[in-house]
């Protein structure tokens, strides 16, 4: 048996806290304010310590009200997804989708509406994480997009969504018109993407050239590599799929595009359970997705 407080104290904390308000809280639950205020004093009582500080018309949570509020406020997210899905019609799917966070939010995130205009009946339930998913395990993922490696025991289907360039990019201010690619490089700071498939000692190794040796900043996501090239820092040894939006609009160009050796890997794969690779939902992203970067759709 589950050791927690009635659920009703608690959606009336959440309410309050989320809010600020005990009047707000009980417009929205439907109830009277001093039924909101009982409820959530008798929460207090259960773990014996104040969650709310009462001012004049407004509260403020402590801080383990806070936290409380906080992992509370995502729970009933989960809840409201979940008694949303089983309000959903016959015809119509929910695909929960975990991806790498930098692939999800430079590249996924901008083509899913068109993924969702021409799928109407398929909603998309995106979350995103680092490490590769299990989906063995993690059942209620229904496909994975991981970056660097898949997991794939028994089971599980993984596909490389193909080779990607990985490629020095930096902003259009730090070129300079009279100073050579190589040489520009070198004097350049070398900004480090920790996932990177390949890293600085590789790209000067393939190109013939020797590291320098100096502090290099150093980011845990590709993203986040992006942006400090954007802003001038440094250049960034990154997947130009990536990077495709900042390249395009001109705030990063890949240095040395005709001068240094071009680098390709298979950065992102694609994975799913085998006894449901046939499954609407499933192949419909699978074969959009696939399309997306550029290969062949599934038979």
């Amino acid at each position: 048996m589950r050791r927690i407080p009635n659920f009703v104290l608690l959606r009336a904390f959440e309410a309050t806290a989320r809010l600020c308000s005990f009047t707000r809280a009980a417009e929205e639950l439907h109830l009277t304010q001093s039924a909101i205020s009982h409820q959530v004093r008798e929460l207090e009582d259960y773990f014996r310590r104040p969650l709310l500080v009462r001012r004049n018309r407004m509260v403020e949570t402590t801080a383990e009200g806070l936290r409380l509020q906080q992992n509370l406020c995502r729970v009933f997210d989960v809840i409201e997804a979940a008694c949303n899905e089983v309000s959903l019609g016959p015809t119509e799917q929910v695909l929960a989708l975990h991806s790498a966070p930098s692939f999800a939010a430079k590249w996924l995130g901008p083509r899913l509406p068109q993924f969702m205009r021409d799928n109407p009946n398929i909603t998309i339930r995106l979350s995103s994480g680092a490490p590769p998913i299990d989906l063995v395990r993690a059942r209620e993922i229904d496909v994975a997009i991981s970056y660097g490696s898949a997991i794939q025991p028994a089971g599980i289907i993984a596909v490389p969504l193909g080779a990607e360039r990985i490629a020095p990019m930096c902003s259009p201010s730090l070129l300079r018109s009279r100073t050579g690619p190589r040489e520009l490089i070198t004097g350049l700071t070398l900004i480090e993407s920790q996932l990177s498939r390949i890293t600085w000692s590789d790209w000067f190794a393939c190109n013939g050239m020797a590291l320098p040796i100096k502090p290099r900043p150093s980011f845990d996501r590709a993203a986040l590599a992006l942006s400090a090239a954007v802003d001038g820092m440094g250049v960034a040894l990154e997947t130009t799929r990536l990077a495709e939006r900042e390249l395009s609009r001109g705030d990063l160009v890949i240095l040395g595009d005709e001068e240094f050796v071009p680098l390709h890997r298979e950065t992102h794969f694609l994975s799913f359970r085998a006894d449901e690779a046939d499954s609407y939902k499933v192949k419909q992203f699978r074969d959009w997705l696939r399309a997306a970067v550029g290969l062949e759709t599934s038979r």
